[in-house]
C-alpha cells in the first residue's frame, strides 16, 4: 500500500539549510525531513505519554495516599546497571 504524498512548504533560508546538510551528509533532503518530523514526533508523543502518566499518577495517589519520596526513587535509581540493583520499591502512605 502506498502512502499519498503529504506536500511541506518551508522557507527559502530553512529549506537553503537543509539542502546543505543533506549535501553535507550526502543524504537526501528528502530522508534529513523525514528524520526531523520522526525525531519531533517522537518526542511530542514521549511528553504527551509523560503527562498522562503523571495524571494518572497523581489521581493514584489522591485514592490511596501511596508514594515514594523523591530521595526513595533517586536512591533507587542509582542502583540501576549495579549488582545491588532491587526490585521496584512498594509505596507507602
Amino acid at each position: 500500500m502506498t502512502t499519498p504524498a503529504t506536500s511541506v512548504k518551508l522557507g527559502d533560508d530553512l529549506k537553503s539549510r537543509v539542502q546543505q546538510l543533506a549535501q553535507r551528509q550526502q543524504r537526501s533532503s528528502h530522508r534529513i525531513m523525514c528524520e526531523a518530523i520522526r525525531v519531533y514526533v517522537e518526542k511530542e508523543e514521549a511528553k504527551e505519554q509523560f503527562a498522562q502518566e503523571a495524571l494518572a499518577s497523581w489521581s493514584s495517589y489522591k485514592q490511596n495516599g501511596k508514594h515514594l519520596t523523591g530521595q526513595e526513587v533517586r536512591e533507587w535509581l542509582q542502583t540501576w546497571g549495579t549488582d545491588n540493583e532491587p526490585g521496584i520499591p512498594e509505596c507507602h502512605e
